[in-house]
């Protein structure tokens, strides 16, 4: 018997010269079922300094933000470094090689999409995204940005609505986390 394999999310990142905003839908879907409408894939960490958004296995993503958090507290909070270190480790470590998830953080000055390739990504335009409905959430995200005022929150709001209303994995409960600076 195949094992079923869970799917999606949509977690997608916008920075604009005051504001990081960072959202995630709460769908998890096993095979062809929806197993749980709202679940949390945005959360805060290192003292509400940096936000951390996850697609990909549940615990293998948990996992990597203990892991980042540990690196942040080792490198006194200094985001930069401490993704480089989580993508060395991510990609060389036996264990944290087998872990199926992508992770984007965030504080108040940068903005990285984590991979098990060991890529450490900072966008060109301020805007990211991961999951299955990343290219849908992006999309939509560059072109309000480009072609609307509205603020990075109401951006990241449509963005995601459009994403849950075109990919099957992903729905409209969203969790929003943003930091001001």
């Amino acid at each position: 018997m195949e094992t079923e394999t869970f799917h999606g999310t949509t977690i997608l990142a916008m920075r604009s010269k005051t504001t990081v905003v960072v959202a995630g839908d709460g769908q998890v879907t096993l095979g062809n079922i929806v197993t749980k409408h709202r679940a949390k894939k945005v959360r805060r960490i290192y003292n509400d300094k940096i936000i951390t958004g996850f697609a990909g296995a549940t615990a293998d993503a948990l996992t990597l933000s203990e892991k980042l958090e540990q690196k942040l507290e080792r490198y006194n909070g200094n985001l930069t470094r401490s993704c480089v270190e989580l993508a060395r480790d991510w990609r060389t470590d036996k264990y944290l090689r087998r872990l199926e998830a992508m992770m984007i953080a965030a504080d108040k000055e940068n903005t990285y999409l984590l991979s098990g390739n060991g890529d450490v990504i900072e966008p060109d335009d301020g805007i990211i995204s991961i999951g299955s409905g990343s290219i849908s959430a992006q999309s939509a995200a560059v072109a309000l940005n480009e072609n609307t005022d509205l603020s990075p929150r109401q951006v990241v709001e449509k963005a995601m609505k459009i994403a849950g209303d075109l990919c099957i994995y992903t729905n409209h409960h969203i969790t929003i986390e943003e930091i001001n600076g």
